[in-house]
């Protein structure tokens, strides 16, 4: 056997090794900080200038490294000198997962703007709210988005630059055209950057319905990949002397949206660090993923378990080579019990892992891989981390002992530093330094984290969290609506699907196709319910007058 996880952890952060781990204060707050962390972006991205290695690989074009930074480099050039961006103005990416979302987030990032992730799947009015939250200087976007937020952008005078706008002939009025303007063979512009430069913001529902901005520095995205950069060699002395130990270069497959932070750091990121070949896809599809990772020997698959699922239940599955798969899984979602044993013995090499993380740790958290794994399929892995500390608190904010259940708290230095112009909701989820995760867990006797329910009126479908005061609100829109309660309903292959019980007004009609296309200009698609449960009874309430939810998908949907 390898080492316990303690001794692992020990060894990789000990004094004079690459992830020493020292006590230090992080944004004004102390927490354990890894000695060697580059302390911004730009010095990451600049170390892969002059490697002529692939680095992306998308459909059928191929860029390498050197060459992604070339085109860094002239779009750095044109957000100073042609756009005018300076130090902290707000640059907006809408785009689908492109080499160009790669190449906008580094240069934005490398001349001191801060980058803004947007759902590509929002609709018009959902980007209307963030590009005027955000006050963008800029939107980059892709032919789709231009479309949606081309009169958001007219409305509020902000440029936009198109990204391969094939389709869009002639072009919207404030649209300018990638080629046109990115010109490769410049220099990219100094900027005075610091580790306490805000680097992002990434958008996150929130209970009112209206999405926050999550903050990142420079500083806490670096940590943040150190962090997970750590876990291959803490894994490595973990494993048993006798396993077999593959020969081939790690390569990530970007299955999630690169506007999900778990797209973006764990997988994007750490391969611009460690000079890993990224394989993109156009969209998700189980059998295209299957040719892709045998062409391109894809070791690691980091996606929600809904896409572990999907891999596993194409039809022809066996007739693809995945023996160069080391790890399957990744986070969003908890997997059933059934998922990780059928991972674990469906892989020559690869065994299934999750980690616990959010948009508010830069989806760092917890994780649980390998033997661990399948011996405690239902918890999210062991605490604390190499630079993370979790505390399980009751309502009077009292720290728990083992097996006692109460809400999960996280402090380290991959938390962002608030929520852009919210400092009340900020003060809410940070308190001295520790994150309020809103779920409630508990941690057993050998140090395995549990995750039982949520503080948050939330859903979690496939990776992707929807608020049901948002969705209910919109329900409430309709005319025939009287009352509305939003739930989220057990699926296998989701994890949570979207349901919905309404109460009707007196003599009024609705069936679902109406309700669906009532949303559909509000709401993106995955917040649609997807079951509704149609009534002329009030419905439960307890008290002190509130929906009883749990007691909803028994009563509504057994």
């Amino acid at each position: 056997m390898g080492l316990s996880i303690e001794d692992a952890i020990a060894a990789v952060s000990a004094p004079g090794q690459f992830f020493e781990v020292v006590e230090g204060e992080h944004g004004g707050v102390g927490n354990r900080l890894f000695k060697n962390a580059p302390t911004t972006l730009r010095q990451i991205f600049d170390t892969a200038r002059g490697i002529d290695e692939v680095f992306l690989a998308y459909e059928d074009e191929e860029w390498t490294f050197s060459e992604t930074m070339d085109e860094v480099d002239a779009l750095g050039h044109a957000l100073v000198h042609h756009f005018g961006i300076s130090k902290g103005d707000r640059v907006g990416i809408a785009m689908r997962n492109y080499p160009e979302w790669i190449v906008a987030f580094a240069a934005i990032l490398s001349v001191g703007a801060i980058s803004v992730s947007l759902n590509a799947w929002w609709t018009e009015e959902e980007l209307e709210y963030a590009i005027n939250d955000a006050a963008l200087s800029l939107l980059i976007a892709d032919t789709e988005r231009i479309r949606r937020s081309a009169g958001p952008c007219q409305r509020a005078g902000i440029s936009m630059l198109g990204v391969r706008l094939d389709e869009l002939e002639p072009l919207e009025h404030g649209v300018e055209h990638w080629h046109d303007v990115v010109v490769r063979g410049v220099t990219l512009p100094d900027a005075a950057i610091d580790a306490d430069t805000d680097a992002t913001i990434l958008y996150t529902s929130g209970t009112t319905g209206l999405p926050k901005g999550a903050v990142s520095t420079h500083g806490t995205i670096c940590q943040t990949i150190m962090a997970f950069s750590s876990g291959g060699p803490i894994q490595g002395l973990r494993r048993d002397p006798d396993d077999e130990v593959s020969s081939l270069s790690p390569c990530f497959i970007l299955i999630v949206p690169l506007f999900h932070v778990t797209g973006c750091i764990p997988v994007m990121m750490s391969c611009f660090t460690v000079h890993l070949k990224l394989v993109m896809m156009y969209r998700w599809e189980p059998e295209r993923a299957l040719q892709l990772i045998e062409r391109h020997k894809v070791t690691n698959f980091v996606g929600v378990p809904t896409q572990s699922w999907d891999l596993l239940e194409n039809d022809n599955f066996d007739r693809y080579d995945t023996s160069s798969l080391a790890a399957i899984g990744g986070g969003g979602a908890p997997a059933p019990p059934t998922l990780v044993a059928r991972v674990e013995g469906s892989f020559k090499r690869g065994h299934p892992n999750l980690g616990y993380g959010m948009t508010e740790t830069n989806a760092y958290g917890p994780s649980n891989y390998g033997a661990d794994y399948v011996e405690h399929p239902l918890s999210t892995g062991r605490v604390p981390t190499i630079v993370m500390d979790v505390d399980i608190r009751d309502e009077q904010l009292h720290s728990l002992g083992p097996n006692e259940s109460g809400e999960i708290w996280m402090k380290s230095p991959t938390l962002i530093r608030g929520y852009w112009r919210k400092p009340e909701a900020t003060a809410d989820v940070i308190v001295d330094g520790w994150l309020r995760t809103g779920d409630l867990g508990r941690v057993d006797d050998d140090g395995f984290l549990y995750i039982e329910d949520r503080l948050k009126d939330m859903i979690l479908r496939a990776g992707e969290n929807v608020y049901c005061a948002e969705v209910e609100s919109a329900i409430y829109e309709h005319p025939a609506v009287y009352e509305a309660a939003v739930i989220g309903l057990p699926s296998e292959r989701l994890g949570e699907e979207v349901g919905a019980v309404v109460m009707l007004r007196a003599g009024a009609a609705l069936t679902y196709d109406e309700l669906h296309a009532h949303l559909h200009s509000r709401l993106a698609s995955f917040k649609i319910p997807t079951r509704v449960c149609f009534t002329h009874e009030s419905l439960p309430r307890n008290a002190a007058g509130k929906f009883m939810k749990r007691e909803m998908p028994q009563r509504y949907f057994a």
